[in-house]
């Protein structure tokens, strides 16, 4: 669909209610959202469904193929949601058009005064990421009970949405194109996997799970002399990838903690593909199971700032709370001699969200000191991408495997 040839066809906004909190919180035995509209002359309700929280929205129009991407961009800006009845592969290109119009509009001139501050930078890169991603989001798009789109030319996506939300509910919803797409796009990392040398095989991220696709943090793992061999704890395991590393360098015993519900299942199949369940027991446990360890290994998120979806949990980290819980139960949980292994990368540093000097504090804090460290440079592409908004603080990024034991 060229959207420049396109003409608008629309319905006049209808008001849109709500009630309950997002789908991402129904896991949680919450009420579920819904989307009530009008179309033809007949009142419609159908479940709401966002990863991201985004609340059910309160003005909807219904669009077809001749709908042109300037009018759909007015009406996303303004917070009006576009239910589309057209074609699917149209829609796909009127979101991007969309999407050209959000990354092509004109920026206030900078003033010439001071260069602004690192972490300036960064609130207002996640600001304008928020606001790109709301209004995105409006372009929506229905699914029948059995999670297929009723429209022309749609993919089957009932696999993907089953991964992502569950078994079908025998009830209508609506849903973002831009999530329909993520679904699309993490269903086939699963099935592909990605490839991790350190484990000799794949490791296949779930939806909303954290993909191990920056590597180096497990090279830091994979290449640190091990304290031990007979047992080993890994907190916040994600999708087990270094637990398998550590089964693989033969530890004999590794637990695994885990409290997201996708992330166990997500740990605990790949534990299963690598043939490691014999040494890798994944359990679901709130940072440390019972017991002590001589060796414990933690990659927390990185960054102290609120996520704004389910699968920047793995990145953002408010206050530091995992970083900081980590640090402080560590001590209770290692066996004497015993060595506790931080995965941290410093972009936080550098973006002015947390100084080094607050890190050690909590570190002393903990009854714990610094035994060793070892340093390295992020090899993914952002790290050499001039454009990026916040290439000044990742060119100076280092990720690190801090040595803790007891103080």
């Amino acid at each position: 669909m060229a959207s420049q040839c396109c003409q608008f066809i629309f319905r006049r906004p209808v008001a849109a209610s709500a009630s309950g909190i997002d789908t991402y919180m129904q896991s949680k035995n919450t009420a579920p959202q819904r989307l009530d509209w009008e179309e033809d002359g007949a009142r419609h309700s159908a479940l709401w469904r966002s990863e991201s929280g985004n609340p059910p929205p309160k003005r909807l129009v219904i669009g077809h193929d001749q709908m042109t991407a300037d009018h759909a961009y007015r009406l996303a800006c303004e917070g009006t949601a576009i239910l589309w009845r057209g074609d699917f592969q149209n829609a796909r290109q009127l979101l991007q058009a969309m999407a050209r119009r959000i990354d092509n509009k004109p920026r206030r001139a900078k003033k010439p005064a001071t260069e602004a501050a690192p972490i300036d930078s960064f609130n207002l890169h996640r600001l304008a990421q928020s606001q790109r991603a709301r209004s995105l989001a409006m372009l929506v798009l229905p699914l029948d009970e059995q999670y297929a789109i009723p429209l022309r030319r749609a993919p089957n996506v009932s696999q993907a949405c089953e991964e992502a939300y569950g078994p079908p509910s025998d009830e209508m919803s609506v849903v973002s194109l831009r999530e329909v797409l993520g679904l699309i796009g993490a269903h086939e990392w699963r099935k592909k996997g990605v490839d991790i040398s350190a484990v000799g095989g794949k490791i296949h991220p779930y939806y909303g799970v954290f993909s191990p696709v920056r590597g180096e943090y497990v090279d830091l793992v994979a290449n640190q002399p091990l304290p031990a061999r007979e047992l080993a704890f890994d907190i916040g395991t994600g999708t087990g990838v270094l637990a398998a590393v550590l089964a693989r360098r033969g530890v004999e015993r590794v637990v695994a903690t885990e409290v997201d519900a996708r992330a166990l299942a997500c740990a605990r199949e790949n534990v299963s593909r690598l043939g490691l369940e014999r040494q890798v027991k994944v359990v679901e446990a709130d940072m440390f199971p019972e017991g002590r360890a001589p060796l414990i290994v933690c990659n927390p998120p990185w960054l102290p700032a609120r996520p704004s979806s389910s699968i920047e949990h793995a990145i953002y980290d408010p206050d530091s709370r995992m970083l900081r819980a980590f640090l402080g139960g560590l001590a209770a949980h290692l066996t004497p001699g015993g060595e506790g292994w931080l995965i941290l990368s410093d972009f936080a540093e550098h973006l002015g969200l947390r100084t080094r000097a607050q890190l050690q504090e909590w570190i002393d804090k903990a009854g714990l000191k610094v035994d060793g460290r070892i340093d390295v440079k992020p090899q993914h592409p952002r790290a050499t991408d001039k454009t990026d908004p916040l290439y000044a603080a990742r060119v100076k990024e280092v990720t690190s495997l801090w040595r803790l034991v007891a103080a």
